[in-house]
C-alpha cells in the first residue's frame, strides 16, 4: 500500500511547528530590511536570523551578472553574527520580493536554497527555520529541509 501524501508539509511532521511572537519578530526583521534596500534582480531576497543569546542579524541579498557570484541573504547575515561574536543560528528566515512581472507585489516567506540549507546545516545542525506551507508560517528543524546532506 503507497502512504497517504499528507495535504501539508506540518501534517507529515512533529507538531512544534507554530511561531512564537520573536518568530514574527525575525520576519518583520527580514521584511523591513527588503522593503528599505530592495533593488530589482540587485538585492531580491533578504534575511535574519535569531542567535542564541537572542541577537537578530539581517542580511540581504547581493546579486552579481554573473548569477553563480551571487552571495544569499543567509550567507551575510551569519557572516555578520560571526564578526558580532555570536555564529549560533537558532532562528532563521528569508523573505522575497516578488519579481517586477508578478501581479503579487506582497513580500513572501521563502525557504532557503540547497547551498543555504547546507551552510545552516553545517555550522547549526540543532537551528529551525521558519518557511511558509499551504499559506501558513511554520518553523521546521534544518535536518527536516535537508535530510541526506552532502558529507566529505
Amino acid at each position: 500500500m503507497i502512504p497517504r501524501k499528507p495535504k501539508r508539509l506540518n501534517d507529515a511532521i512533529a507538531p512544534d511547528v507554530a511561531l512564537t511572537d520573536g518568530d514574527h519578530e525575525l520576519v518583520a526583521a527580514a521584511n523591513a530590511v527588503l522593503a528599505k534596500h530592495y533593488r530589482p534582480f540587485w538585492h531580491m531576497v533578504a534575511a535574519a536570523i535569531r542567535s542564541r543569546d537572542g541577537r537578530i542579524w539581517t542580511g540581504l541579498h547581493i546579486g552579481t551578472t554573473v548569477g553563480r557570484l551571487s552571495v544569499c541573504a543567509e550567507a551575510v547575515a551569519f557572516g555578520r553574527a560571526v564578526l558580532d561574536g555570536d555564529g549560533t543560528i537558532l532562528t532563521a528566515v528569508a523573505v522575497r520580493h516578488p519579481k517586477p512581472e508578478e501581479e503579487n507585489r506582497e513580500l513572501a516567506v521563502v525557504p532557503p536554497c540547497g547551498a543555504c540549507r547546507e551552510m545552516i546545516l553545517d555550522h547549526a545542525p540543532g537551528a529551525t527555520i521558519i518557511v511558509k506551507d499551504a499559506g501558513v508560517l511554520i518553523k521546521l528543524p534544518i535536518r527536516t529541509l535537508l535530510p541526506l546532506p552532502y558529507r566529505r
